[in-house]
């Protein structure tokens, strides 16, 4: 049963999402593309600037670049595309690092970085649900609860950058087959959704997370040597074209705002609450 502690919460942060400026985007098909492609661009750009000068040089950069993007888009009040998208770009990149660092500095296998990861996320999402009483995007008007989000992204880049690396090295299945097992995996959270009725927002969490060792086993692939199984294009020129579809896909989003959120009403709010 639910507590009146928890229905006061509930219509506290319903009351307070009507007329609020949501501060993330919504779920359209271009939302998706340019994940996917921020996600193998992560993966090209970090392995290119770690190998093109000192590693933990690199590392810094990353780490710098990744505040600044966070400062930019906590500065904005509501969701606008290009901060949004050059914060989850940065993410990308630091949290390759990070998921590399604690395998190649610390020595950590992949199989416990990404069980260590793993159970990260699940902190993160558990504190999460405590605190906001649900871990819908339609809920995110507020700097606390996009705190939340923003913790939750960077896991997930973690957690899926050592999770591509265990299938890829661990497992010796490769990028391509890795690929294709990620992608085979997307679908399950997709179809449940679009048939089976299952909890958009689990559903739509589930499908966030796999993006990232997806999209990380496909740069891969393209960019690193063949003599390693992959197609010898080199992590600089894969980062590049990735870059370029990325600004073409946020310039897309920006001029033609099909992703932008309205405030939700306090009913849709409740239901989202109470759903998970």
């Amino acid at each position: 049963m639910t507590s009146p502690a928890r229905h006061a919460r509930s219509g506290t942060a319903a009351a307070g999402v009507q007329g609020a400026a949501l501060r993330v985007p919504g779920i359209v098909a271009a939302f998706w593309i340019v994940k996917g492609l921020s996600t193998a661009m992560g993966e090209a750009t970090s392995d290119y600037l770690v190998g093109a000068m000192v590693p933990q040089i690199a590392v810094l950069i990353g780490f710098v670049a990744f505040l600044v993007a966070l400062v930019l888009q906590f500065r904005m009040r509501r969701y606008w595309a290009w901060t949004y998208w050059f914060a989850v770009a940065m993410v990308g990149i630091f949290g390759t690092m990070a998921a590399d660092v604690m395998h190649v500095a610390l020595g950590v296998p992949y199989t416990l970085s990404s069980a260590l990861y793993a159970v990260l996320l699940f902190l993160v999402f558990f504190v999460w649900k405590r605190t906001e009483g649900t871990l819908s995007i339609h809920s995110i008007d507020t700097p606390r609860r996009e705190a939340f989000y923003w913790a939750t992204v960077v896991a997930t880049f973690a957690m899926g950058t050592a999770l591509g690396d265990f299938t890829a090295f661990t497992l010796r299945l490769g990028y391509f087959t890795s690929a294709g097992i990620f992608a085979a995996l997307i679908l399950i959270p997709a179809a449940g959704y679009r048939f089976l009725n299952w909890n958009p927002v689990a559903c739509f969490w589930a499908a966030y997370v796999i993006t990232r060792p997806l999209g990380a086993s496909l740069a891969d692939g393209f960019g690193k040597p063949t003599s390693t199984g992959g197609l010898g294009f080199g992590d600089g020129p894969v980062a590049l074209v990735l870059v370029a579809m990325i600004v073409i896909g946020v310039a897309y989003l920006a001029v033609t705002k099909s992703d932008v959120q309205s405030a939700p009403e306090p009913e849709l709010e409740r239901e989202h609450a109470s759903a998970y």
